[in-house]
């Protein structure tokens, strides 16, 4: 699972998936995507980030989740 957008450091944010060369959390911009915001506001909130690390923090979730087990109760 290679995303070249998107980092895993120890030393940045307690070791969380952030969106690379910033201390901006994936799950950010995942959460602020579940509230409905477009990537359009979201871009606006961090003029640092571009659209393709939007779209790079979706698909390391989907890639992440796709490894995982789930159990229904």
């Amino acid at each position: 699972m290679a995303h070249e957008r998107i980092e895993i450091n120890p030393e940045v944010m307690g070791g969380k998936p952030v969106i690379r060369g910033t201390r901006v959390p994936v799950e950010t911009l995942l959460r602020k995507l579940g509230a409905g915001m477009t990537p359009e506001a979201i871009l606006a909130d961090h003029p640092r980030l571009m659209r393709e690390d939007v779209l790079a923090a979706q698909a390391f979730a989907a890639d992440y989740l796709a490894d995982e087990d789930l159990v229904y109760g």
